[in-house]
């Protein structure tokens, strides 16, 4: 079985259109179970998706959750020999291929995780957008390439047995999460970045944010993650 696990905090506005690309016979072919890991969104999330998914783990409002904690809340209630971490706001170029070229990766015993390139979606996409993402495509591939280990949470594929010997992600980190629990897989095995594949995300942050300071707060988190054993910011802005 794969599981697909997906944390959310009001995604009324997303959530549909990733679920969407789930179809019954996809749903068949591959063994997937489809997992919202809710942190207490006030919207209708949770109402779309208990129509769409197969589990829903919500949380109250009042209890803060990390988007690591979520994931890991996700991921113990999972039954899935591998798992799929996606945002809430991806849309998967060829879905059924994605599938495909994934599960024929981690076939070899040595791969204990793989990720692919992130692109913002092709109807928002601006120049910008396209030649930020292909450089930091390629600095994800080098990482991993050389050893080191990193990967963006928009897309994270994990083997069941991996995850949890390395304690899944750290739940104290409100950003660079993803980031270490790549960092700590590298050390257990190989991490694979498939350059065929695609998935897209909303440019929401970059647009709201700015690339510049999204990039400062990727690269001191981790240097700090590095260091100090912590991350460096003490929140992450909920953009939607």
């Amino acid at each position: 079985m794969i599981s697909v696990i997906i944390p959310t905090l009001n995604e009324e506005r997303t959530l549909p259109n990733l679920l969407s690309q789930f179809p019954e016979e996809l749903i068949r072919r591959y063994d997937i179970e489809l997992i919202i890991s809710d942190g207490g969104s006030t919207d209708q999330t949770t109402q779309i998706a208990g129509k769409l998914a197969h589990r829903v783990l919500t949380s109250t409002p009042s209890k803060q959750h990390t988007i690591g904690g979520l994931r890991n809340i996700g991921g113990r209630k999972s039954s899935g020999e591998i798992l799929f971490f996606f945002n809430a706001d991806i849309m998967v170029e060829n879905i059924d291929r994605f599938f495909e070229l994934m599960l024929e990766a981690h076939a070899t015993p040595n791969v204990v995780a793989t990720t692919c390139p992130v692109y913002v979606n092709p109807e928002e996409e601006n120049l910008f957008d396209r030649l930020f993402h292909v450089f930091f495509s390629l600095h994800v591939w080098l990482l991993n390439l050389l050893g080191f280990g990193t990967g963006r949470g928009e897309c994270q594929v994990v083997k069941r047995d991996a995850f949890f010997s390395c304690g899944g992600y750290e739940e104290n980190y409100p950003a660079g999460e993803d980031f270490d629990l790549f960092r700590r897989l590298a050390k257990k095995g190989k991490i694979r970045f498939l350059w065929p594949l695609k998935v897209y995300e909303s440019p929401r942050r970059y647009r709201q944010v700015g690339y510049l300071r999204v990039t400062a707060l990727w690269l001191i988190n981790g240097i700090w993650i590095i260091l100090f054993g912590r991350s460096f910011s003490s929140q992450w802005k909920v953009v939607r």
